[in-house]
Order: structure tokens, then sequence, then C-alpha cells
């Protein structure tokens, strides 16, 4: 039952800064930044004790710690790779693992607490002891089952944590609670390399905690802005606003789904991984305004992705495109329009992919154009190409026998 779950969620330390420090052991002692165009996207932990900060520029970086090494990590191939081994590995102690972007994992380990707790319960002399922190430092009750439960859930995620170091040299952080937003939420609260387990009775602290209605996951900046227009701005705020009011401004099965993430109550189910659902790459930068700069954007984006899917063998029939525009509010003002990729394109992934690039651009092409007036200015920051709708090959192809063999069967009727 919910009542019973134990979810794990682990959050890898520094990602991409421990990949450059696997891939080159010089680097481990050494303040390390990872750069795409002129920010600082992440950076180890020595360089963030000398003053280098997440998205930090690489001038401001330099300033901060004149000694910062800097490496490129335009190339996300690397990281990819080593996410999914992480996913692998945490697959082999329990199936039901769920990627959240490159760094992070879900992990419902629900039925590896149940056959150690019937394993506890049939040990007299078995002793039990948390395994890292307990949030708000919260007195333990073995006598309760649910404290019981989280406290072996504890003692699974230091060996799920042990295992990804031991075999892969990766450090992350991990909560352990009753569900998927409350063991992400947690799972920060000690870092590096340190796991924390939310008992039911510190969960109303941990939500007053959230002094912004935008740290509850689930809630996007667009809900966010209308739920603050509304007064809204606390997870507190949000428990106390009349439900009817909500209903009205978002909609009956909106409002009650993110008043349940602001009382901390989430259903959901660790949804185990498979393979990817879209093929997705974008670029960002500080302008670009002409529709030529447009095209060449995304004929540097498109070799890259051709060769993912090529590598996966599945065919996509779904091409989107997204952009984001100037703005005060740079992260969150997002466009995207998506179409139908053509048949006779759609045969040509996975074969030589010059002769699929060109065309592939004009459709690109086709939906910036529905998005922006060229004829007028404008400001980009941001490219994407996603590739979805992803199908597998079909087994019989036209000029195979088995395709001809499938068509002799005549109408009825046909006299044939």
């Amino acid at each position: 039952s919910a009542a019973h779950r134990v979810i794990v969620h682990m959050d890898l330390d520094c990602f991409y800064a421990q990949v450059e420090m696997i891939r080159n052991p010089e680097l481990r002692d050494k303040p390390l930044g990872v750069q795409q165009k002129n920010l600082v996207v992440t950076s180890n932990y020595e360089a963030r004790k000398l003053g280098v900060k997440k998205l930090m520029s690489v001038k401001d970086a330099k300033e901060k710690c004149p000694q910062l090494v800097l490496v490129n990590g335009e190339d996300l191939a690397p990281y990819r790779e080593m996410s999914c081994k992480v996913t692998e590995l945490l697959g082999e102690f329990c199936p039901l693992v769920e990627r959240l972007g490159l760094d992070e994992n879900f992990v419902d380990i629900t039925e590896m607490v149940e056959k150690r707790l019937k394993r506890l319960q049939q040990s007299e002399c078995a002793t039990v002891s948390v395994s890292g922190h307990v949030y708000n430092d919260q007195a333990i009750n073995l006598h309760d089952p649910r404290h019981l439960r989280l406290i072996l859930g504890s003692q699974i995620a230091e060996e799920l944590r042990e295992a990804v170091y031991t075999r892969l040299g990766l450090t992350g952080c991990a909560g352990v609670a009753a569900n998927k937003l409350l063991s992400k939420l947690v799972s920060g609260t000690f870092k590096p390399n340190q796991q924390t387990v939310l008992l039911p009775e510190s969960l109303p602290h941990l939500i007053r905690s959230l002094d912004r209605i935008q740290k509850v996951p689930g809630i996007g900046s667009k809900t966010a802005k209308r739920l603050e227009a509304l007064g809204i701005r606390t997870a507190c705020d949000l428990q106390a606003f009349p439900c009817a009011a909500l209903e009205t401004e978002l909609g009956a099965a909106v409002a009650q789904r993110i008043r349940k993430l602001g009382c901390g109550e989430d259903e959901s189910p660790v949804t185990p991984w498979g393979p990817p659902q879209s093929f997705s790459d974008e670029d960002s930068f500080k302008k670009c305004s002409s529709e030529v700069e447009v095209k060449e954007k995304i004929e540097e984006l498109l070799p890259n992705l051709l060769d993912r899917i090529h590598k996966d063998g599945r065919q996509p029939h779904t091409v989107r495109l997204t952009i984001r525009q100037f703005s005060t509010e740079k992260w969150f003002n997002r466009e995207s329009r998506q179409c139908p990729i053509p048949p006779h394109l759609i045969q040509k992934f996975g074969k030589e992919s010059s002769d699929i690039v060109s065309p592939l651009v004009d459709i690109l092409l086709k939906l910036f154009h529905k998005m922006i007036d060229v004829h007028l200015p404008f400001h980009l920051t941001l490219l994407s190409v996603c590739f979805s709708n992803l199908k597998d090959l079909p087994h019989s192809k036209k000029g195979s026998i088995a395709f001809y063999l499938k068509q002799v069967s005549p109408p009825a009727g046909s006299g044939k």
C-alpha cells in the first residue's frame, strides 16, 4: 500500500565534474569547472569552496578563482554514457528504477524492505540502526512499522550509494521517504555524499521549509506565477487556500494535484527505466537574430541527434523545435512547434545521414516561421530540436520476399 512504500531519490554530486575527474584523475585535487559556452555549468567542491557557483560566467569564475581549471562540456556523450551505467547498476539491485535527468534516479525499494523486515522479525537478536541522517533529528521509534521500514530503507540506500562509488567511482546524496516527492525534497538536506531519511512526523517541518512555491517538485514556472498572482507564495499558503477558489482558477484536476503536492502527497509510481521516449539536443547562446544563424544552429544540432537515433535503431515519427526568446525571465520564456515527419524521410533514418539533413532543416525552418516573423527584429537565446514518437523498424520491408508473401491474400469476393 501507499503507506508502506519506501522510495530512494539518488542525486549524484557535481555530476559533470565527477565524470571529468574520472576521465582525467589529475584533475581530482584541483578546482575544476565544466564550461558550456561562456558559463560554468557545474564545478567540483574544490572550486565551490573558492566561490565558484553553478551557472556563473567564466569571467566571474576566473576572477573568484584564478587557478580554476576549465574543461569543455559541450559534448554530452560521456555524461549520457555514465548516466546510463548508474541507472543500469541500480537496476541490478531493484527493477523499479526511474531516471530523472542525467544525474538523478528514483528507486522503489519497497519490496526489498519488506523482505528485510520479514528476516528481522524472524531473528530475535537482530539490531537495527539508521544509516545517515534523520531529517530534523526526529526521534526514532522502532516499534512504529513506518519508522522501521524507513530505517531499513536507509540501510539499502547506503548500499546503493556504496555500489555506485565502488564500481563507477561516483558519489551522491540520497533521500529516503514514503514517496517520490518527499524523497527528492529531503535528499539534498546534507551535501555532498550524504543521505537523509524523512520520518512521517517531520513532514510538516519539511513543507514549512519550502519558502517558495516553485521549490515544490511538479509545480512549474507558469503555474507558480498563477499561484503567486493569487497570493500563494509558499507550500503553507497553498494548503490554506480555499479549494473552490483554486479549482476555479486552475480547473479541478490540476488544483487537486497541486494541492496534494503542497501537502507532501504523491501517489505517482516509480516508472522503470526503458528505451528513451525521445532524442533531443539544444544550444544556448547570447544572441541569435537572423534566419541564417538559426539555420546554422539547426545544422549543428542535427548530426549528433541523427547519430544517436541511428545507434538506437528506432525511427522517429515526430519532430519538434523549441526556441527561447530573450527576456528578463530568460529561463522560462520557451515556445515549441512540432509536426509529423513525412513517411519518405522516416525511411531514411539510420542510413546515410547527409541525405536527410537538408530536408529536415527545411521542416524545422517552417516550424520556426510559425513562431517568429523574420521580417521583424528577434533575439533568441536557445534552440532545441527533439525527435519523438519512436517506433521499431518494420520487420518486413518492400523488396524482401516476406513483403510480397504478405500481399498474396486477395480481397474478399474479388474472384482472384
